[in-house]
This record gives C-alpha cells, structure tokens and sequence, in this order.
C-alpha cells in the first residue's frame, strides 16, 4: 500500500515543484528585466534658456532688456547665454554608455547638467547622480551621492536641475547609476572649464 500512496502523490509534488520554479522565474524576471537590453529611448531635450538679454546704452550702461526698455535709446542687444562650469567625457563602465556631459550655471541663478549625445544600454532603475567620487564608483555608496532624477532616456540630449544647495566643489563626477543592482553603467569625471 505505501507504494501506491507514494505513486500517487507523485504528480502533486512535481506540480508543486513546477510551479514554484514559475513563481521563482517570474520574481527574476520582474527583478532584473533582461529584455532591457534589447529597448532603447530617445529624447532631445533643448538646452534651457532664460529668454532674458542684455543691452548697452549709450553711456556704457548695462540694462537687461524688459518689456518697458525703450530699444531705441539702446546701441546694442545681446542675449544672456549659460556659462559652462565643468564639462567631462562619458566612458563605459559595466556597460557600453557614451556622450559628453557637462554642468552649466544659467543667468538666472540656476544651475544644470546636461548629457549630450548620451548613448547607453536600458536597465531597470537607471539614475543620474552626482558624486564626490572618480574614478572607482563601485564604492558609490560609501562616498555619497545626489540623485537628478531617473534616466529620461538612453539616447540623446537632456537636462537635469542641479539643487541650488549643492556645492559643484563636490560634483567631481556623474555617473548613469542602476540604483536596483548597485551597478555603474557609464559615469564622466567633471572637470572645471
């Protein structure tokens, strides 16, 4: 009689088995997206502006140009551009990622990152950071980061607001950081312009 209690039960702990290598499979999936790696985004991004310009009078006096400026008692207008602060090369890392990046500082106060040309494999969780590391990011962790924001897309132009608290002395790097896999796909060390 046990043998047939046995053969019985059989096919219950194969079904059992089946189904917990599907749940297992699926928990993997979900966690690692491997199809990631075969999709792509692209997005373009203009470089911000203020709009604002600046114009010389006469008596070499400098005005910024306003809806009530009289243009006409005005010898010259120029308008106001970004001043690139740091700039660095985007190399691969854990995966093919490359571009320029480099921070500006608008005329308005404000400050951003922007990634040119970024071409990068997709993962899951990619974020961009900045990091007083260079050079080993696999301790990111350790030495500290600010997040920008999540990966707009893994091809083109695109910008990131930089919090008006952070001091650039400490932005020596950015890095494309998968925040799930602790993993640096491509990262460009900044360098003052």
């Amino acid at each position: 009689m046990p043998l047939t209690q046995n053969a019985a039960r059989k096919p219950l702990y194969i079904a059992l088995i089946a189904l917990i290598m599907v749940i297992a499979i699926g928990i993997a999936l979900a966690l690692t997206q491997p199809w990631r790696a075969f999709t792509s985004s692209s997005v373009d991004e203009a470089f911000p502006s203020t709009g604002d310009a600046v114009a010389t009078a006469p008596g070499d006096e400098t005005v910024t140009v306003g809806e009530s400026t009289d243009l006409a008692a005005v010898d010259t207008v120029k308008p106001v551009k970004p001043v690139k602060v740091k700039r660095g090369q985007v190399i691969s890392l854990d995966h093919d990622t490359s571009g320029t990046a480099f921070i500006a500082e608008l005329p308005d106060g404000s400050r951003v990152l922007r990634l040119e040309d970024l071409a990068s494999l997709d993962g899951p969780d990619l974020k961009v950071v900045l990091t007083p590391a260079v050079g080993d990011y696999s301790t990111l962790g350790d030495t500290g980061y600010v997040t920008l924001g999540e990966l707009k897309a893994t091809h083109g132009n695109q910008n990131y607001t930089i919090p008006a608290d952070l001091d650039l002395n400490t932005a020596n790097s950015v890095v494309i950081w998968c925040e799930r896999f602790s993993s640096a796909f491509g990262a460009a060390e900044l360098t003052v312009i």
